[in-house]
């Protein structure tokens, strides 16, 4: 990966104790510091998903690995194995410790998970920068130490995959859906955009959907399953990620049926693209896992030490779309080799791939 270059930000904050000692109210910083008082070489910086086996996954703790190094610092590397509780209980204790300057970039494991984190966040005083889960309610507005939320547009990758599927098969045949994390907008917006994509392609049908948990292991052993119910009517496979889409491809190859049954994801992770130069996957999406990993550090990197005022911030990025790219046989040579730009991690640039507000 390309190294990064310096952005800005940083963390400041009380210790969780001092916080239920002031009792602050909800929605309310109780940091004691000026907002962005930092000295670079105080913050630290955290990155945390579900787990490293999942390759997009990895690339994000890559990419924050990166940004970390450009500002001479390091990430610590969390994972919590897609479990609710671990997550949490490693959340509470960071907020536990010194929060003065911490700075933290999460991938909440479901919406109904992302509430606690912020809250116990914005009270610390620690700055944070969450991704893709969150309550359709819930507003980083409304806190002061909560700087962003960005995701992507869950509805248009799911189509832009039902899309290109359909076209592969002709505009016609029985497919299987492989969903992901149900507590989860990526997996509600992505489900729902293979709906519209049925809805447009008359000619397709949907055979069958069960979840796999976003996990390749999972989507392997769906995939033998619903193979052996449908059989010869499988003709497509429509997954939510490129792991179970990479499941769902070893399934077919031990079923015999690899080749004969076109298979589409979303993430870019590097097997997938393989998969589609050798022709065997026919398209995924890119959500550019390390540009994630380092843009929600730098960003709250920017905010801690004070090139980016919170409170001035306007409404699309605190909570934001950001770009996305549809991959296939005609463009998968422009992604082969993931390349990060130096520039986008520098502070007036951080929010450079807004795609639009969340709604």
């Amino acid at each position: 990966m390309t190294r990064i270059s310096r952005p800005v930000a940083a963390l400041f904050s009380l210790s969780l104790a001092a916080v239920a000692l002031a009792g602050c109210s909800e929605g309310s910083s109780t940091a004691s510091g000026d907002a962005g008082s930092c000295d670079p070489a105080d913050i630290t910086l955290v990155g945390q998903v579900r787990n490293e086996s999942n390759p997009y996954e990895a690339a994000w703790l890559d990419g924050g690995d990166a940004f970390a190094e450009s500002v001479d610092l390091e990430q610590e590397r969390l994972t919590y194995d897609g479990d609710s509780t671990k997550q949490q209980e490693q959340i509470r204790q960071l907020l536990a410790g010194d929060t003065e300057c911490l700075v933290m970039n999460v991938l909440p494991n479901g919406d109904a998970d992302t509430t606690p984190i912020v809250k116990g966040a914005d009270q610390a005083g620690a700055y944070l920068v969450t991704q893709w889960n969150k309550p359709a309610d819930l507003d980083p507005g409304e806190y002061d130490r909560w700087v962003s939320h960005l995701t992507y547009n869950g509805e248009e990758s799911g189509q832009q995959i039902g899309d290109a599927l359909a076209e592969a098969m002709g505009g016609e045949g029985g497919i299987i859906a492989l969903q992901g994390v149900l507590d989860t907008a990526a997996a509600k917006d992505r489900f729902a955009g293979l709906e519209a994509s049925l809805a447009k392609n008359s000619g397709m049908t949907l055979l069958d959907d069960q979840t796999a948990n976003f996990s390749r292991a999972e989507a392997l052993e769906v995939t033998k399953t619903l193979l052996a119910k449908h059989g010869e009517k499988v003709k497509g496979i429509w997954a939510a990620n490129d792991d179970m889409a990479l499941g769902a491809l070893e399934a077919l190859k031990q079923a015999g049926r690899d080749g004969d049954v076109a298979v589409v994801g979303i993430d870019a992770v590097p097997d997938a693209l393989t998969a589609i130069q050798d022709g065997s996957m026919t398209a995924t999406v890119s959500s550019d896992g390390p540009w994630q990993g380092g843009i929600g550090l730098a960003i709250g990197y920017c905010a801690a030490i004070g090139e980016i005022d919170v409170d001035k911030l306007p409404e699309d990025n605190r909570a934001f779309f950001a770009e996305q790219f549809l991959i296939t046989d005609d463009n998968v040579a422009d992604f082969a080799t993931p390349a990060t730009d130096p520039a986008d991690f520098e502070c007036d640039n951080v929010f450079n791939r807004v795609a639009g507000p969340l709604s």
